[in-house]
């Protein structure tokens, strides 16, 4: 099977970039373990002075792979693993990025995106519960935004996600606003970066530790009920739930 995650490096920047378009890189059992490997290797590698997350096709990450879901410990291992790893994690978004893809990017130390990039909390429309997500994100999102977005799974742009937290910032070009973060990224002491990102991340990484486990089981939980079942298999069949009114 072809991978799901390319990793290449140029002057100092590991960049990942997940390549499961067909299933919009969702979060499937064999891809997180590719991206969690992929990681391990660049923050063992001592030239890679920053990693930038990135894909191809039209979505970063659709969440959960609905037909082969990752388990949500390995979810919960991955979000801690960008937390920790000793070099910032950038986040490179051109196109859609939904539920646990939200998470993945909130676990990032900076976000940027283009312009055609859309978010949505999805899960509440699945019968399901944006759980393990909150660990990473309620630290960095505006509380009352978090509290709409992840209530109602409406939709919303670039310029939102950046006036929320969700993104550092955003543009025309999403290479052109990351050039001067990353020149800045390659000029950094490399002890000096990874001590400052263990100062910013402190707050997401206590979250993922203190609650990492009871997250991971309330949203098993939701995963398994029937309610999730109907609104899944909505999903797959192109029609609202039973619930929707």
């Amino acid at each position: 099977m072809a991978p799901l995650v390319h990793a290449d490096q140029a002057t100092g920047i590991a960049t990942l970039t997940l390549d499961s378009p067909a299933n919009r890189n969702a979060l499937s059992a064999d891809l997180v373990g590719e991206l969690r490997a992929a990681l391990a290797d660049a923050g063992a590698d001592p030239t890679v002075r920053a990693v930038v997350l990135t894909h191809t096709g039209t979505t970063f990450c659709s969440g959960a792979d609905l037909k082969s879901p990752c388990d949500p410990a390995d979810f919960l291992a991955l979000l801690l693993e960008v937390a920790e790893l000793p070099k910032p994690v950038v986040g490179r978004v051109t196109g859609h990025v939904r539920a646990g893809g939200l998470g993945l990017l909130g676990a990032c130390d900076i976000a940027a995106a283009g312009p055609r990039s859309t978010y949505a909390f999805t899960e509440t429309h699945l019968g399901v519960v944006p759980a393990v997500i909150s660990a990473p994100l309620l630290p960095r999102l505006d509380p009352r935004a978090a509290s709409r977005y992840f209530l109602t799974a409406e939709a919303f742009d670039a310029a939102e996600a950046a006036r929320i937290g969700l993104l550092t910032l955003h543009g025309a070009d999403v290479d052109e606003v990351l050039a001067p973060v990353l020149a800045g990224l390659r000029k950094a002491g490399p002890e000096a970066l990874a001590a400052t990102k263990r100062l910013l991340t402190a707050p997401v990484r206590a979250a993922l530790a203190e609650h990492g486990a009871a997250l991971t089981a309330l949203s098993a939980r939701h995963f398994a009920s029937a309610e999730a079942r109907e609104g899944i298999t909505a999903r797959l069949e192109r029609r609202d739930p039973s619930w929707a009114r």
